[in-house]
This record gives structure tokens, sequence and C-alpha cells, in this order.
């Protein structure tokens, strides 16, 4: 939850999660909770200055295969994240 500022928003395919509570809640059952694995393909630029989109390999029990993150840093930190 370091990573992630104490308003951050997430995005997951049309979930959205809100917070440290929110991120810690998706982290358990979406993450974590499916035994995730991630590679990374690829990361650029977004539009905006501290975005980044970051492709990945997904693999573990939940989703598997290829999808984008786009990023949004404040500080230093995520306070955006939208997967899809």
């Amino acid at each position: 939850m370091a990573s992630f500022t104490d308003d951050a928003y997430l995005n997951d395919w049309g979930r959205e999660f809100r917070g440290h509570d929110g991120v810690r809640s998706w982290n358990r059952t979406d993450n974590i909770g499916k035994q995730s694995r991630f590679s990374d393909v690829s990361v650029t630029n977004g539009p905006e200055p501290d975005s980044y989109d970051v492709t990945l390999t997904v693999t573990g029990n939940g989703h598997n295969g290829s999808g984008t993150l786009k990023f949004q840093l404040r500080d230093g930190l995520i306070q955006s994240l939208v997967i899809h």
C-alpha cells in the first residue's frame, strides 16, 4: 500500500476501488488471491506528465494473458491505476 496515494483510484476492467482499503481488497481477491505473476512486455510514457502505459503478461489462477495497465503518478506514488 505504500506505493499508492491515500486517495488512490484503481479500475480493473470496470470494477472500481478507492483508497488504501480498496486497493488492499483488490490485491487480496484479484492479485495475491489469484497467485498472479506478472512479466513486463513494454513500458511507454502516457499522454500526461507522470503517466505510464505498461503492457504485462499475467499468469496465475485468474486472468491469464496480456493486458495494459495505465498508471498516473503523483509525488512518486500511484494515484491512479486503470487495468484493461
